[in-house]
């Protein structure tokens, strides 16, 4: 089994939340799980309202959202997970940088996931099956990002490595953990 664990940076804003967020990415053979735990000021994050009946679902990332992605060394195309604290996700298949070829991932029909929001932590859990990905036993390159939104709309932006200008999650030089 291989783990890493990670600690988000912020891309530098003037509003950053006083929080951390830190975790642990593992692969064991073909299932890639996830955890993110939040911690600090809990109570000035914007989560949006549990559904009953979560779904797939566009623009997640315009507020709060977990996010990872994950590429194979060498190879242009990459994947996008994202998860909504109110159970809503999505995944995102790109033939290249930045939206080139921006399709659902079809071969994901259900992203299983979990998020227990406490007055003072928040857990966010993932598992992955990586078969439809064909990369069995083949290594990954993972990127771990969050977007968080205050309750008054600022977001910020999270994630493992900031490589570019601007905020850009989609940048292969921020694909840091290999696995």
């Amino acid at each position: 089994m291989a783990e890493h664990s990670f600690s988000l940076l912020p891309f530098p804003d003037s509003n950053i939340p006083d929080i951390q967020i830190t975790g642990i990415i593992s692969r064991k053979k073909n299932v890639l799980a996830v955890h993110f735990t939040v911690i600090g000021q809990i109570d000035v994050i914007f989560f949006p309202e549990v559904t009953t009946h979560p779904q797939r679902k566009d623009d997640l990332w315009r507020t709060t959202c977990f996010e990872f992605f994950l590429a194979v060394p060498g190879k242009p195309e990459y994947w996008e997970f994202n998860m909504s604290p109110s159970g809503d996700w999505n995944v995102y298949h790109m033939d290249a940088y930045r939206q080139v070829g921006l399709r659902e991932e079809r071969t994901i029909q259900h992203l299983q996931f979990s998020i227990a929001c406490g007055r003072e932590s928040v857990n966010i859990k993932a598992a992955i099956d990586l078969t439809p990905f064909g990369q069995e036993g083949g290594q990954i390159q993972t990127e771990i990002t969050s977007v968080i939104a205050d309750k008054n709309g600022h977001e910020t932006y999270w994630a493992v490595a900031h490589p570019g200008p601007h905020a850009d999650f989609h940048r292969r030089e921020g694909f840091v953990i290999q696995l």
